[in-house]
């Protein structure tokens, strides 16, 4: 979209949501909000609750810029009320965004397109605690990783190192989360690497290395300042940092990204990236990743907005 014509229509805004991330993405949406005033877009804040249709015929919204976050916002369903409501959008499509917000579809995407990503076991709701954390134990060793299938910012994502703790989070996460998965524990470094639309083709921009003061980067350590240290660039040998950028490309094309996207990387002490997940719309805070490494790239937040405003699509 063309930054003149835009700045005579009315941008919307959407946050907060109804999503366990809300927090977050009302943090993200403010500060997306005020970039854009400052770079002189008229603009609008949404709140993304149930009458959101609503609230967007109310304040006349032409262009939606979606600093959502989790369920309703990042998982395909208000990309898919845009396009009936034929106002164009931010970030990926409903079918990327439904593939991204399901951690095991977007995994076994990924990994049919070629792309490494760590073995995993699926836990039905019906399959018993105590006998899913045999299963596990059997089929991947511990540790592992226990996350729920679709959630985001870590929530719910447990390390367990025994059987008994795997049995008790199993239960526990189901309860509060709804579908788990279980993936093999990758040790090495955790990076991230986000990939920004720039003239239609995808970049990645430079890696972040997470070194958080807990256990893993869980939500905690994602939004708590003094939790984590982020290292720009990553700690990696040249052609590890080659390799990881072309990953986090071809991951983001694999599951049909569009304009921005942030891809989560283990790699291994042998040097292997792996794909862990991707996320289409990612947290836009003071301390998220996507503007920091944006910003190691020469990128200005209010430029970062700006970009992302610019590959709306409807």
């Amino acid at each position: 979209m063309d930054p003149l014509a835009l700045k005579s229509k009315t941008i919307g805004v959407l946050m907060g949501g109804l999503s366990g991330e809300r927090d977050i993405s009302l943090r993200s949406g403010e500060n997306c909000l005020r970039a854009l005033l400052e770079k002189g877009y008229r603009v609008v804040s949404i709140d993304a609750v149930r009458d959101v249709a609503e609230r967007l015929d109310e304040a006349g919204v032409e262009v939606a810029f979606l600093a959502l976050h989790g369920r309703y916002g990042e998982d395909g369903t208000i990309q898919g009320l845009l396009e009936m409501m034929g106002i164009p959008y931010t970030g990926s499509g409903v079918l990327a965004s439904a593939l991204a917000m399901n951690k095991i579809a977007a995994k076994k995407v990924v990994r049919a397109s070629g792309l490494p990503t760590p073995p995993y076991c699926e836990i039905s709701m019906e399959e018993p605690s105590s006998a899913a954390a045999t299963r596990m134990q059997a089929e991947l060793g511990l540790p592992v990783m226990l996350k729920p299938v679709e959630e985001g910012s870590s929530l719910g994502v447990t390390k367990c190192s025994d059987a008994k703790e795997l049995d008790v989070s199993i239960e526990r996460g189901r309860t509060e989360y709804g579908a788990m998965f279980a993936e093999r524990f990758v040790a090495g470094r955790e990076i991230t690497v986000g990939v920004l639309e720039r003239d239609g083709h995808p970049q990645a921009l430079p890696i972040l290395e997470l070194v958080p003061k807990n256990e893993f980067y869980d939500y905690e350590a994602k939004y708590t300042k003094g939790m984590t240290d982020f290292i720009l660039p990553a700690r990696l040998q040249p052609a590890v940092y080659a390799e990881a950028e072309r990953l986090a490309v071809a991951a983001f094309g694999a599951v049909g990204c569009r304009g921005y996207a942030r891809v989560d990387i283990m790699v291994d002490q042998a040097g292997v990236p792996w794909f862990v997940e991707v996320n289409t719309l990612p947290g836009m805070t003071d301390t998220s990743d996507l503007p920091a490494q944006a910003r190691a790239a020469g990128i200005s937040y209010e430029d970062l907005v700006e970009t992302i405003l610019l590959t709306a699509v409807a």
